[in-house]
């Protein structure tokens, strides 16, 4: 029989136009094992919604858009014998990139045709999952900021980071790690599942999605003339070795900071108090990978 394979295409993420997306998937999918349907999102929430309506009724449920969309798509299927695709169509693509999945739409298809699937782990910030990263302090108020605006893409992301970067303060956490106690001043926390926020930028080189564990990157609050070299750290995977960035790993995270604010989850911008819990899940959520992901 037939497997049967669900395509949600936000129309939005990225700033990108997705509108020859169904004539690529006619043209690259494998028809003689997949029988599938497309569906484009009008709105926030909306895929998850679609998705959540679907998961009983397809093999595959196929995320065309950003970790912002992959979250939507996969928080309605996790712990479900359903499978995920992704098409990457977002401005970061963090778990994408990290699951060895193609920026190019075609080559992202066509790994759909292997079925090539891995089991990874998922997490939860206050009972909400995220799948590739979430966090708290500089990177979630830039989120938020990133949210109101009209234009989207890497660069406006850029451009809004180097503007509010000098005049962002540094938080205390306290911090219990599995049982351990950590007081910590930091600029921003970020809880990996993978290692990357996206566009390649590794914040921890060694994380990894089939582990049990989560890595709590501590980044510390550095001079602005060090941004360029945080950056290339970042690209070469050497985040690790300054002393600007601690990364301490564990399966349950309780948060307590002194103010309310905003966190992230994959991207996408939440407001939350001054007590936060994050806990891994192992083993919760089957995946489509390229040929290029690497336990």
């Amino acid at each position: 029989m037939k497997r049967k394979a669900l395509f949600i295409i936000n129309p939005i993420s990225g700033g990108k136009k997705k509108d020859g997306v169904p004539e690529l998937i006619e043209k690259y999918l494998d028809k003689e094992t997949l029988n599938y349907v497309v569906v484009f999102s009008d709105g926030v929430s909306h895929a998850r919604q679609i998705a959540k309506e679907a998961v009983n009724k397809f093999n595959l449920i196929v995320a065309v858009g950003g970790d912002g969309t992959i979250n939507e798509v996969a928080s309605a299927i996790v712990g479900s014998d359903t499978t995920l695709g992704i098409i990457p169509y977002g401005s970061g693509n963090g778990l994408s990139r990290f699951l060895g999945i193609s920026m190019d739409a075609a080559k992202a298809i066509n790994t759909l045709n292997t079925g090539n699937i891995e089991v990874i782990d998922s997490a939860k910030l206050n009972g909400m999952p995220f799948f590739n990263m979430a966090g708290m302090g500089f990177d979630a108020h830039i989120s938020e900021l990133f949210s109101h605006g009209k234009k989207r893409g890497f660069f406006t992301y850029l451009k809004s980071s180097i503007q509010e970067l000098s005049k962002y303060k540094s938080q205390t956490y306290n911090l219990d790690i599995d049982g351990a106690a950590y007081e910590r001043e930091a600029f921003m926390l970020s809880f990996a599942n993978s290692s990357q926020y996206g566009n390649n930028a590794h914040i921890s080189p060694n994380a990894s999605v089939q582990d049990g564990l989560l890595d709590i990157c501590v980044i510390k609050k550095f001079p602005l003339w060090k941004f360029p070299e945080m950056c290339l750290r970042m690209i070469t995977k050497t985040a690790e070795g300054t002393s600007y960035v601690e990364i301490i790993r564990g399966k349950c995270i309780q948060v307590k900071r002194i103010n309310p604010g905003p966190v992230h989850l994959d991207g996408e911008p939440q407001i939350k108090g001054t007590d936060i819990t994050i806990e891994v899940i192992p083993s919760s959520l089957k995946v489509i990978v390229g040929n290029s992901y690497k336990k």
